[in-house]
């Protein structure tokens, strides 16, 4: 079972992250922040969060359906991730006092119209999930597990309501919940007395309530006697959304003692049945690591260390004319690429990627950016990317510069803008489209704003430095001469083609992190959990290693087939697993998701793009760096007339 350790000083917390890790830990570093204490008939407020559903993927805020409204509606303070998730925390009517039960509590009655009637139907129909969060910790509807008796899972919020029949009439009724069991759970403190919220869960129900008489704030209801405890159920008389239709929203409050501490009372959301299925990952990928090593160990340490004794001992030009292989290319491979500003600019943006994912995923293992923190991920990543061009611009304009190109700010100008211009568009074309839909997924013009000021204010600038410090930097020296006219390159074998070669090469990279893959597009498409960050980060390191071994590979077979033109190659080598990536982004869209809206389609596919985009740009990135190192390694090896 997972558990979580809360720690406030940032050295012991490092320490014991570490050794936590492997065992499946959560650790949450919270400085500043204690557990809220309750005493006995203190006010519990519960916030209402968005509606959901994995049909749609469109948020819509709560009270955009007519439920219940407090005297005065008040939006809770939300950070830039938690908006762009499409979070809206407002306040509810629903409070209770700590530790003291009550049932049959009327919240409000309402009669649909026409109107009203419609969008609890669409809700119902697209299978919309209310969220509440009771002291930042969300609300979830337990169920037994039918493989396992004795265990539990939890899904996030309760359906606004099911559709189905009812008293053997074969029209399909639509049927609302509007009676809600919360049970609080709670640790209580033996000495102090006081209690801390460790739980919160509802049983939801659909409930035609009755009451005698003209209805008035004094009304008993006949279908929920608080006195008697007893409540009609859903099975007997359900409550059927139509035109004209009354409805009584009601809802009881149990309190549960728990032996649970607060500092681990986020178990219940994060426990997970799939480790095996990531551990079966890790040695997936780890077999795909040493198959690849291996190659690379065989290449440099037999091959490669023949070749370059075998070529330092040829004594005439005769015998150096009769020799073939990755020598001959000497006085060309270090030639610039072709449309070497473009290729600067992927790889200076590349290294932005990787400095962003590096550093979070750094964070997020150690627990610094914990599921309690809503929002704080994509927060962290998006100030991560802004101060990442800093070396985004170095790395562009070092490379550039090697490339004896002059205009420096040109460069750091292609690098701050091609990417997030492309990103921009295509993320500001998809928000119009939720914008259509009234969903409250959409960015508001304030945020998009704050958006545009982090790039143009901060991103920008901090690109222009880098790339002006990599200019300042002295001239990479190649390890060999290159000639004025370039070489004819032979005729190549089929599997050396560089379309055959460059899909080949995706392959295994894709292969190493597809079945956490899944797990990520559970997270982020079912609207789950995903905190195995552990996991996540022996994945990366694992990508790494394998983008950069058969990119060296291939790279490798390239040279001694005479093919000096590596550059563009080693970078769309690995690159390629983008293409893989998207086409694995398809099947799971029709294989585990049941979006049936145009719009929503759109959304995924565009969403997805853009993911698999900056994938490309990340690997390629990765492979290209180690294709760089390895051929300076291997011609600065080799005696050169």
């Amino acid at each position: 079972m997972a558990r979580g350790v809360l720690v406030r000083e940032p050295w012991i917390f490092l320490c014991i992250c570490i050794l936590l890790t492997a065992h499946h830990a959560t650790c949450f570093y919270l400085p500043g922040v204690a557990p809220e204490d309750f005493q006995k008939g203190d006010p519990l407020r519960v916030k209402v969060n968005k509606l959901t559903s994995t049909k749609t993927q469109l948020p819509y805020s709560y009270y955009s359906l007519p439920y219940c409204q407090p005297n005065r509606i008040v939006d809770g303070a939300e950070n830039l991730g938690e908006v762009l998730r499409g979070d809206r925390i407002e306040n509810s009517p629903f409070v209770f006092k700590m530790r003291e039960p009550q049932m049959c509590n009327v919240v409000c009655r309402i009669t649909l119209t026409a109107k009203t009637a419609k969008e609890f139907k669409e809700k119902i129909n697209d299978e919309y999930r209310v969220m509440m969060i009771l002291d930042n910790l969300p609300l979830v509807v337990p169920i037994r597990r039918p493989d396992q008796e004795s265990s539990m899972m939890y899904l996030h919020g309760f359906l606004v309501g099911l559709k189905g029949q009812y008293s053997g009439n074969k029209d399909q009724k639509y049927f609302i919940h509007n009676h809600l069991t919360f049970v609080v759970k709670y640790h209580r403190d033996p000495v102090t007395e006081v209690s801390r919220i460790v739980g919160f869960e509802v049983h939801p129900f659909s409930v035609k309530h009755e009451y005698e008489g003209e209805w008035d704030e004094k009304t008993r209801l006949t279908t929920c006697d608080p006195h008697a405890k007893k409540l009609v159920t859903s099975s007997e008389s359900p409550q059927e959304v139509e035109d004209e239709k009354e409805i009584i929203f009601t809802y009881d409050v149990e309190f549960e003692a728990s032996d649970v501490k607060w500092a681990y009372r986020w178990d219940t959301y994060l426990l997970t049945p799939d480790d095996q299925i990531h551990w079966f990952s890790i040695v997936n990928s780890l077999m795909i690591v040493l198959f690849l090593s291996g190659m690379v160990a065989m290449i440099m340490l037999r091959t490669l260390y023949r070749d370059i004794s075998q070529y330092n001992q040829l004594e005439t030009q005769e015998e150096a004319q009769e020799e073939t292989g990755w020598k001959l290319v000497h006085g060309d491979v270090f030639r610039p690429p072709s449309n070497s500003d473009l290729f600067c600019v992927y790889v200076g943006t590349g290294v932005q990627f990787f400095g962003m994912i590096l550093v979070t995923m750094i964070f997020a293992a150690f627990g610094f950016l914990s599921p309690a923190n809503r929002g704080g991920m994509m927060t962290a990543m998006l100030l991560l990317w802004v101060f990442m061009g800093l070396f985004a611009g170095y790395a562009s304009a070092r490379l550039y510069k090697m490339f004896k190109g002059t205009e420096w700010k040109r460069i750091s100008l292609k690098t701050a803008f091609m990417f997030p211009s492309t990103a921009f568009a295509v993320f500001f074309m998809l928000n119009a489209l939720i914008w259509g839909q009234r969903s409250s997924g959409a960015v508001p013009f304030g945020t998009m704003f704050a958006l545009v000021f982090l790039w143009f204010g901060i991103s920008v600038p901090l690109v222009f430095v880098g790339g002006l410090l990599g200019f300042k930097k002295p001239t990479i020296e190649d390890p060999v001469k290159t000639n004025k006219i370039a070489r004819q390159i032979p005729e190549q074998a089929w599997y050396m083609n560089s379309v055959c070669s460059i899909l080949i090469g995706g392959i295994l990279p894709f292969g190493a992190v597809f079945i956490e893959l899944f797990f990520i597009l559970t997270s982020i498409w079912l609207h789950q959990f995903y905190y195995l960050f552990g996991f996540l980060f022996i994945v990366f390191i694992i990508l790494i290693i394998t983008c950069a071994e058969i990119s060296v590979v291939l790279c490798y077979f390239q040279l001694c087939s005479e093919d000096y033109l590596w550059w563009w190659r080693s970078y769309l080598t690995s690159g390629s697993s983008a293409l893989y990536l998207f086409l694995y982004a398809g099947y799971y869209f029709f294989t585990k998701l049941e979006i049936t809206k145009p719009v929503s389609g759109v959304l995924y596919f565009g969403y997805m793009l853009l993911l698999s985009y900056a994938f490309f740009v990340l690997t390629g990135t990765i492979g290209f760096y180690a294709c760089f190192w390895f051929t300076r390694l291997i011609y600065s090896s080799v005696k050169v007339d």
